[in-house]
């Protein structure tokens, strides 16, 4: 299973910022020792004509010299830097090489990504660029070029935080479905409509939750029929996470994660998966969530691979 990664670009962050910006190297390190599988690859950076898919060119010219309005920066919480920059296209970059990958391959992952809180003309809550937004647009004018028929994206966001940002750029567009399982009063405290939204009760735990997402599955499933499925795997509603408020157990988060996958290898769609949000008091507790979705999603790239022996 390849994977893409952007953790060579490390934000000068101030001492004390909240966001846990070593995960990613722990987790790329945890990947290398204990997934034989997974072949870790760097990303390439989107490129300007690929972010406008989505972004304003002012907004992308913004971030790329630092001109960028301070109140847009206050919004996303990093302070401006080229490393910031670059490590923010590279994110977007990471999560269409796993698209494109996953065309061919069934599954593949960034272990970035999921910057979901990003608008077409501004960023937010820790995301500059909206990723998934991107490579959706990205994938559906490459698969134009030869097909007929347009390409229908599901995107199924289970990060605890709702995802404003893409279901605001995707308002109205049939070709794109949003969903987005998170927790009612956590942020954004405005929230925008998706395709469809499930809010949760703060103390959420295992069963509740994937309750719902079975429901929801469900009617995506009677909605919309896609041929690619962008998957964000937030670690956030682990009861171990600072800025969470759900209860779920390591093991509610693995069956929410083989629930996923099953759904999208029982119709044989695509996936491509981005880690989204992590924030836990203990950061190991972040990092062995999300390698325990890594490890679900090598099994299912191995069933891909073997159905296509």
């Amino acid at each position: 299973m390849r994977v893409f990664h952007t953790d060579q670009f490390v934000l000068p962050l101030p001492p004390g910022h909240r966001f846990p910006m070593g995960k990613y190297r722990l987790l790329r390190d945890r990947l290398a020792a204990e997934l034989p599988t997974v072949m870790l690859e760097a990303a390439h950076p989107a490129s300007d004509g690929e972010l406008a898919l989505v972004h304003t060119p002012a907004y992308i010219a913004g971030i790329a010299d630092g001109s960028v309005d301070a109140r847009v920066m206050r919004e996303i919480g990093f302070p401006w830097s080229l490393a910031m920059a670059e490590r923010a296209r590279r994110s977007v970059g990471a999560t269409i090489a796993a698209a494109r990958t996953a065309f061919t391959e069934g599954v593949a992952g960034n272990i970035a990504g999921g910057t979901h809180h990003a608008y077409a003309d501004r960023g937010g809550g820790f995301c500059v660029f909206n990723d998934a937004a991107v490579a959706t647009r990205l994938m559906q004018a490459e698969w134009s070029r030869t097909r007929a028929r347009p390409l229908r994206v599901a995107i199924v966001d289970l990060d605890v935080h709702q995802g404003n940002g893409t279901a605001h750029v995707f308002r109205g567009d049939d070709s794109v479905f949003t969903l987005s399982l998170h927790g009612a009063k956590n942020f954004p405290f405005r929230k925008e409509a998706s395709d469809l939204d499930v809010d949760l009760p703060d103390g959420c735990g295992d069963d509740e939750y994937l309750h719902a997402l079975e429901v929801a599955l469900a009617e995506l499933d009677a909605r919309f029929s896609p041929g690619l499925v962008f998957y964000l795997a937030g670690a956030d509603p682990h009861e171990g996470d600072r800025l969470g408020r759900l209860k779920l157990t390591f093991d509610g988060l693995e069956a929410r994660d083989r629930r996923v996958f099953d759904w999208a290898w029982e119709r044989g769609v695509p996936l491509a998966f981005a880690m989204a949000g992590g924030y836990g008091e203990r950061l190991e507790d972040t990092v062995q969530a999300q390698v325990n979705t890594f490890r679900v999603a090598a099994r299912y790239a191995a069933r891909w691979h073997n159905r296509a022996r």
